[in-house]
């Protein structure tokens, strides 16, 4: 597909000098270098200033604040030449602190630091996707996803003691058994299946109403891409999917997926929806999704700017997709 990093999160060709990672003597001079910059997150929220254009924060490293952080930066790759580090500030407490606004589908709450530039918040990365440039999309994607992970492996799966951070935040090693544990990526399918002039589009319970969406799941052990797409298809809708093809991926850190985009055609057309997996599933004609696109559809809101899903139904509407 050709326009396949055009999708959100994807296509800026960050360096992420992986080479660096393991020369700490490098890392350390970096870490002091003038042109060195700390991208902030709290509680998987990155630091920007939220105007549009919405730009993501970089601070320099000394920095009173990124001085603050307790666990150790990770290095996230260089840009223009210069290195930059995703710092954890997750342990600072809000005076004004709304826990009731944490964790929804889409967070609107905004959370300033005291001693962080006059203009600058904490923002739901799902909020602001589609107001970032590319590379500042990466950037604050890479970063919560890898900070992410430490947050929720920092035990070993081996043996149950405490692992520590090594390869500047690219590995976990367990000094009681001596495992390596490297950051985890789950792949998950998500498919415009079509039949004829129509796509087969579903939503979940819970879902904000009039919420619809292009069928996904996670792709199981043993199984291809092509296959994890007719299975889900069929456990969730009862369709079966003939031909499949791949289209486009996308990094999702929410918490840690790898979405890959397919296409499949429809052989059967009776819907039967697994209520466990989905809430409803209906088949919508190229015509109503246009009017769906444009917010004129009264029962279907239009797929969310940023998700892929967004993107796949946007290309196949123009006829993009080869």
């Amino acid at each position: 597909m050709k326009h396949a990093e055009t999708v959100t999160f994807g296509g800026s060709g960050l360096d992420r000098a992986a080479e660096l990672r393991t020369d700490h003597a490098a890392l350390e001079v970096a870490k002091s270098h003038p042109d060195s910059r700390a991208v902030l997150f709290w509680r998987g929220k990155p630091l920007v200033a939220p105007e549009r254009p919405c730009e993501l924060v970089r601070l320099p490293m000394n920095h009173p604040v990124v001085g603050d952080v307790v666990e150790p930066p990770v290095f996230l790759g260089r840009e223009d030449g210069a290195c930059r580090f995703a710092c954890d500030l997750s342990f600072w407490e809000p005076a004004d602190l709304d826990p009731a606004t944490l964790g929804g589908f889409l967070d609107p709450s905004e959370q300033r630091h005291p001693d962080l530039p006059d203009g600058t918040a904490f923002l739901e990365l799902r909020r602001i996707m589609t107001w970032l440039t590319p590379r500042d999309a990466e950037l604050a994607a890479t970063g919560k996803a890898i900070l992410g992970w430490h947050q929720t492996h920092g035990f070993c799966a081996r043996c149950g003691a405490a692992s520590e951070i090594a390869q500047a935040g690219w590995q976990r090693i367990c000094p009681s058994c001596g495992g390596s544990h490297f950051p985890r990526t789950d792949p998950v399918v998500i498919m415009l299946i079509t039949r004829g002039n129509d796509v087969l589009m579903g939503r979940s319970p819970g879902w904000p109403e009039g919420m619809y969406s292009l069928l996904a799941g996670f792709v199981e052990p043993g199984e291809t891409l092509e296959a994890a797409v007719r299975r889900e298809v069929y456990e969730e809708t009862g369709v079966r999917v003939g031909p499949v093809g791949y289209l486009a991926s996308q990094p999702w850190p929410f918490p840690a997926s790898l979405m890959f985009g397919c296409i499949g055609e429809a052989i059967t057309e009776e819907i039967t929806i697994d209520p466990v997996e989905i809430e409803d599933a209906l088949w919508i004609s190229r015509e109503r999704m246009m009017t769906v696109f444009a917010g004129g559809d009264p029962a279907i809101l239009p797929a969310r700017k940023g998700a892929i899903a967004h993107f796949l139904l946007e290309n196949w509407l123009a006829d993009r997709l080869d």
